[in-house]
């Protein structure tokens, strides 16, 4: 069934739209290329042909207002009618709104209920938010356990904010053993991509020495990275660590933070 007609301004013809190859891939490379349109149309034959993500991409339109008028409401029922149909992107994106009281009833038992459920196809946003609920007890009941299970399910597929969320949850202890080194291995991946937190959290463990030989030198760089990433947090560390260091130092931690350089998560040994 067509759920397009003439919602955006007759930009797209319906029965193009259900005619046309399903292939939400091309509408997502038609909309990188600037083709709203083209995009529209791959996505509603894809939402024809039983693909649930296409209606999803469509209300991601409409929620943003692209080529046609921001409609936050036509979002909600697209996403509802991916989510029904099992679109893991409607799930996560419609279970935050149900968790922030977006345009329905806040509802941290159906927000938790949509996520989750987008959690177990593999989707890596949505473990990474299913943690968060387990970590936080909302729609569940709090277990932190759960919550390093589904971020490590997200870090696999290199998912930065779970990789952090783990890296703090070794620091820690909460879930899991204590270790400093998991934690400094963690932090070591996103840091090295240039994650700012990852860059603070790698200051933090060279000045300390936790799971790392202490090292003021690279402490003062990382945090120095950090805080050129916008990390007030880092800049407050890095300028204690400047009254700690001598002149030499102080220009060999300059020097190792200017010729830094940041590797692709994907090509970082872990």
């Amino acid at each position: 069934m067509c759920i397009l007609r003439a919602a955006f301004g007759g930009v797209v013809s319906a029965s193009l739209a259900c005619a046309a190859f399903a292939d939400v891939p091309a509408g997502i490379a038609a909309l990188e290329a600037g083709d709203v349109s083209g995009a529209v149309e791959e996505f509603q034959a894809g939402f024809d042909d039983g693909d649930a993500d296409g209606a999803f991409f469509i209300g991601r339109l409409f929620e943003m207002g692209l080529g046609t008028e921001r409609d936050m409401r036509r979002a909600v029922e697209l996403y509802s009618a991916a989510a029904d149909q099992g679109s893991a992107l409607a799930q996560n994106r419609l279970g935050l709104m149900y968790l922030n009281g977006e345009l329905v009833l806040q509802d941290y038992q159906r927000a938790a209920e949509l996520i989750c459920a987008a959690a177990e196809t593999g989707d890596a946003n949505s473990a990474f938010n299913c943690g968060l609920l387990f970590a936080d007890g909302q729609g569940v009941e709090k277990d932190a356990a759960r919550a390093v299970a589904y971020w490590q399910q997200a870090s696999r597929q290199n998912h930065v904010a779970a990789i952090n969320y783990l890296g703090q949850a070794y620091r820690d202890g909460a879930g899991v053993a204590q270790s400093y080194e998991t934690a400094f291995g963690n932090f070591a991946r996103t840091g090295a991509a240039g994650n700012p937190l990852g860059l603070f959290e790698l200051a933090r463990a060279y000045q300390a020495g936790n799971g790392v030989g202490r090292d003021l030198i690279k402490a003062h760089g990382y945090a120095n990275l950090a805080s050129a990433r916008g990390m007030d947090e880092a800049r407050v560390l890095r300028d204690a660590l400047n009254a700690q260091l001598d002149r030499d130092d102080l220009e060999a931690a300059q020097r190792f933070a200017r010729t830094w350089e940041a590797t692709p998560l994907d090509q970082v040994t872990q």
